[in-house]
């Protein structure tokens, strides 16, 4: 499944009234769910479906998340759209995509994210320069979390 295609599921689901969504494609199936907090979740399982659910229990208020004012709210933040694996390079042997304070032009591509043996390419959608890499070479991502900090320009 392409990458692109599951990007449109995704809003899909966030821009619509629907819940959630799932769809099968050569074998793959993908559910798409909105949690309580109706941030989207993407499940993906084989054979049989995954059920998404919150952490938070119903009934519960939502938590609330403190604004930081630092320095760090200046960068653009570049989050990973699957879970997956996360890898800096093409191959093993390869130099990696992008370093820290190189400038970087939008659709140039960060790194690679590993699902269900698929590579999928992470492209930047912003020009600027690469303040932060947090990830590390080869370790697992979760979706939505932060990949990259670059400094817009």
């Amino acid at each position: 499944m392409d990458l692109t295609y599951l990007k449109k599921i995704i809003r899909i689901v966030e821009n619509s009234g629907i819940d959630e969504i799932e769809v099968e494609e050569e074998g793959l199936r993908v559910r798409v769910a909105k949690n309580s907090q109706g941030h989207v979740v993407p499940v993906a399982g084989v054979p049989q479906p995954v059920v998404a659910q919150s952490a938070v229990p119903a009934g519960s208020p939502a938590p609330v998340a403190a604004k930081s004012e630092g320095p760090e709210t200046k960068y653009h933040e570049i989050k990973s759209p699957i879970v997956g694996t996360f890898y800096r390079a093409p191959a093993p042997d390869a130099d990696p995509y992008v370093e820290v304070g190189q400038t970087i032009q939008p659709k140039t591509v960060l790194c690679l994210i590993e699902a269900m043996k698929l590579m999928n390419e992470i492209e930047s959608d912003v020009a600027g320069k690469i303040v932060k890499i947090l990830v590390e070479n080869g370790k697992p991502v979760e979706y939505n979390q932060t990949l990259f900090l670059i400094e817009p320009s």
